[in-house]
């Protein structure tokens, strides 16, 4: 069993006509949710932990996990405002705009988190969902707590603007880094986070805090990564872009669950995977990126249209 934890909310993508933005479309977001949607329909058992709304856009978002096959099991409601996030676009490249004071998403308490989540045989947790208290001190307690029970898997998908405290954010980082067997991020947020290395050498170093493997997408170039036989490039997709909303999450969502299926379950499983596992991982996941890169919003693929990409 898979399970995403944190942030469930709303995009606005805009609706541009005669080059102005006339409206805006809602899609449901939240980078955990999106793996957690990305992994159902590509087949896995998938649940969603959090707290959302239930106001109309937090039923709205119940009934998309649901209509995915995303079990909801882990989700608690709260009477408090869903996070709303409005995504403006230049050259299909997202910034986004959060409202999500005080929302039922960032008010995530222990008691919300029933002992049964650990059961789950692998986590991924991260985002913006570490910025916001009790949410970020939940989920931390909870990885903390799996470490060594379950395959943990983080991706801190930075948003420098909602970070009101550098210096305890930066430590809360590290906690996570040491946590988990699996960091994917983004080279812009390595380079947030570790800006005077070069690739190599930041990978390098996120590789001795704790994790097994680092992987790094870099967009239409493909990814990186480093883990204990070495390290591996994979090329990207030239595909018509609409927007990449999404896409670290569906490449996310594409290497957990190519890597289960290689059997590669446990942190030492991950230390001495041989390199061609590796690669079918990171093909299937950069092709699932890619896909997800040709329609608007966070729409991860199925299996069949990855491994139309991939024949």
């Amino acid at each position: 069993m898979f399970t995403a934890i944190g942030e469930i909310l709303i995009d606005f993508t805009p609706i541009v006509e005669g080059g102005a933005t006339v409206g805006f479309r809602m899609h449901p977001g939240g980078s955990p949710l999106n793996v957690a949607v990305g992994l159902a329909r590509l087949g896995a058992r998938a649940e969603f932990a959090g707290k959302v709304s239930s106001d109309l856009f937090g039923r709205f978002l119940v009934a998309h996990l649901e209509h995915e096959g995303v079990g909801t099991r882990f989700l608690s409601r709260a009477d408090a405002p869903s996070t709303l996030a409005f995504v403006a676009l230049r050259g299909g490249e997202p910034s986004f705009s959060f409202y999500g004071e005080g929302a039922a998403d960032t008010l995530l308490a222990p008691d919300d988190v029933p002992e049964t989540i650990e059961q789950t045989q692998v986590l991924h947790f991260g985002s913006i969902s570490l910025l916001r208290q009790p949410t970020a001190g939940t989920i931390a307690a909870l990885v903390e707590r799996l470490r060594g029970k379950a395959m943990l898997s983080f991706d801190p998908n930075i948003r420098p603007g909602l970070i009101t405290d550098p210096r305890a954010y930066r430590d809360l980082l590290f906690r996570m880094f040491r946590a988990a067997d699996i960091v994917k991020i983004s080279a812009t947020d390595l380079r947030w986070f570790d800006p005077d290395r070069s690739l190599d050498a930041a990978t390098a170093a996120l590789l001795e805090l704790g994790p097994a493997l680092v992987a790094v997408t870099q967009g239409a170039r493909g990814c990186y990564a480093r883990w204990s036989g070495g390290e591996l490039r994979v090329s990207g997709h030239e595909v018509n872009v609409v927007d990449t909303v999404g896409a670290g999450d569906a490449f996310t969502s594409g290497l957990l669950l190519r890597l289960w299926e290689r059997r590669v379950t446990t942190q030492a499983d991950l230390a001495r995977m041989p390199p061609e596992v590796l690669e079918d991982g990171l093909r299937f996941a950069t092709a699932a990126a890619a896909l997800t890169c040709t329609r608007a919003g966070a729409e991860p693929p199925r299996r069949a249209e990855i491994e139309t990409v991939l024949a």
